[in-house]
């Protein structure tokens, strides 16, 4: 992409983080928007660092009043939006008997509206101006839910079932504006400090865990080839959405099985540990981009790799088979 403006929520740790700098690194000016000023400020300073022009917007997008005010900020400042990420979440870890239903409601406010208001904000402005790219960061959880997490997964399936929606609308328009999504897999994201838990130990992503720069590469890369109607990243993500294609039912029992304890490590949960749930953890402290698994996460994904560069693959495997089917021919003659 040539320099554009680009906005992404949930921008102050994780994947947002993670996005926002990418982007910056490739030179975009780039709005962060998040609720923690702590964590926003110093994700701003490194989309700066890393080459782009950044603002940071402390926003909630549970408040679609919020959203729009932020929205006219940033085309005030850096111009019309190009780019539109949708990141933002949150969730609980528990049991669902153990679940509130003011937990219930939050989770899906922030993590399945917050993409619903965000996006009636910015849509209308792209299918003015005739160009736009929205992303959704999805997880494969949108298509395979596991126990301990049934908030986070409804939101997420709900998020895949909005966005398929709205892709036929916008191919039934004829529309210019693109709406892709993006299904990661487990992520080593500072979420794990500061989700709220009823667990007895600390939580954790679910092995293999990848890093956010693994994640947010492959947003870049699907708001720069947004045609796609979603990407999926990482070995995880790809078989368990195949398994959950064949077999749910064997899946189901296997989760049953492995899930609770996967889910936590050995320590037990410190009952001290800040939460996001209603209010920002990381107003006063800044948590980083990482979360505390740097030891057992990778920085690479050979399968999102391969996903950015199929199109070099295809004429690979190509080249080699009318290589290997000229040899066969010389060997017969």
């Amino acid at each position: 992409m040539t320099a554009r403006v680009v906005a992404v929520t949930g921008a102050s740790g994780g994947i947002g983080r993670a996005a926002a700098v990418e982007f910056g690194r490739k030179g975009h000016r780039v709005a962060l928007l998040a609720r923690g000023a702590a964590g926003l400020e110093a994700a701003v300073d490194e989309v700066r660092r890393a080459g782009g022009m950044a603002i940071g917007i402390p926003t909630d997008v549970t408040d679609p009043a919020q959203l729009v005010v932020a929205l006219t900020r940033i085309e005030e400042e850096l111009g019309p939006v190009d780019v539109w990420v949708n990141d933002a979440f949150t969730s609980v870890f528990a049991p669902f008997d153990e679940l509130t239903p003011e937990e219930y409601e939050r989770v899906t406010t922030v993590a399945y509206l917050g993409y619903v208001y965000a996006t009636m904000a910015v849509l209308p402005r792209m299918k003015a101006r005739g160009r736009g790219t929205i992303v959704h960061v999805g997880s494969a959880l949108a298509y395979r839910g596991i126990p301990l997490q049934t908030a986070y997964c409804g939101a997420k399936h709900a998020i895949q079932g909005f966005h398929e929606a709205l892709r036929c609308e916008l191919l039934h328009e004829g529309s210019p504006v693109r709406v892709t999504m993006v299904q990661m897999p487990a992520v080593n994201t500072p979420q794990f400090s500061w989700v709220r838990s009823a667990l007895p130990h600390q939580a954790q992503p679910v092995p293999p865990i990848y890093q956010p720069e693994v994640a947010g590469r492959a947003v870049v890369h699907a708001a720069e080839h947004p045609r796609r109607r979603e990407y999926w990243v990482g070995g995880s993500t790809v078989g368990t959405l195949l398994a959950n294609a064949v077999a749910p039912g064997l899946l189901d029992r296997y989760l049953a099985r492995t899930a609770f304890d996967s889910q936590q490590t050995a320590q037990p949960r410190d009952p001290d540990q800040p939460e996001n749930l209603w209010a920002p953890a990381d107003a006063d402290r800044d948590f980083g981009m990482h979360g505390r698994f740097d030891d057992r996460s990778t920085g690479r994904s050979v399968q999102a790799w391969a996903s950015r560069h199929h199109g070099v693959l295809a004429g690979a495997l190509a080249t080699a088979a009318v290589c290997a089917g000229v040899g066969l021919g010389r060997r017969r003659a």
